[in-house]
């Protein structure tokens, strides 16, 4: 979930609306995979719940769970995927279609001017998660962070960020039930 906090923290509410809006909620079954190593991603995932698992080369790397984004790589440099993602058990995905954040990115430079910000917190954050797993920790200090620890610097917009994440899953359930009534 902290993850969702970075991006859900930068976004205004505007966007988060916009997001859940021209997405589509998807569930993925378990073992269903999401994201395939090598193979072009038309669009950008949210982990709203469930579980998802990532591996390279067939070697498990990860675990994501709600609110970690997918394909924010192959989104930002193009390139096929590096790496392979599985629903570990039946999950809820977010896909925003590729073509139509891209489109929104080209006339709206304040959404994207925060999103790309939001990108490069995200990753950021899992870059200096990963090192810090390695080993790498710059200093030579013994302690490393807490995975789960949020930066002091991102501590106020958190809790903004927590509410607009919980508004997008209300919102996201509320048209699935709807879609299901009237279908």
């Amino acid at each position: 979930m902290r993850k969702a906090l970075y991006v859900m923290g930068i976004l205004d509410d505007e966007d988060v609306e916009w997001l859940a809006s021209r997405g589509r909620r998807l569930g993925v079954g378990k073992d269903e995979v999401l994201i395939r190593e090598g193979e072009p991603v038309d669009a950008l995932f949210i982990l709203l719940d469930g579980s998802l698992d990532v591996s390279t080369r067939g070697r498990a790397v990860a675990t994501l769970f709600a609110g970690e984004i997918v394909g924010e790589i192959s989104f930002v440099d193009s390139r096929p995927p590096s790496a392979t993602v599985r629903a570990a058990q039946f999950s809820h995905v977010l896909a925003i279609p590729r073509g139509l954040l891209q489109s929104r990115l080209a006339t709206d430079a304040w959404f994207a001017s925060r999103f790309f910000r939001a990108i490069a917190t995200f990753l950021a954050d899992r870059l200096r998660t990963t090192t810090a797993r390695l080993g790498y920790d710059g200093g030579g200090a013994d302690e490393r962070e807490d995975e789960d620890e949020i930066d002091l610097d991102m501590m106020d917009s958190v809790s903004l960020a927590a509410v607009r994440f919980d508004k997008m899953l209300k919102r996201l359930q509320g048209d699935a039930s709807s879609s299901r009534h009237s279908a």
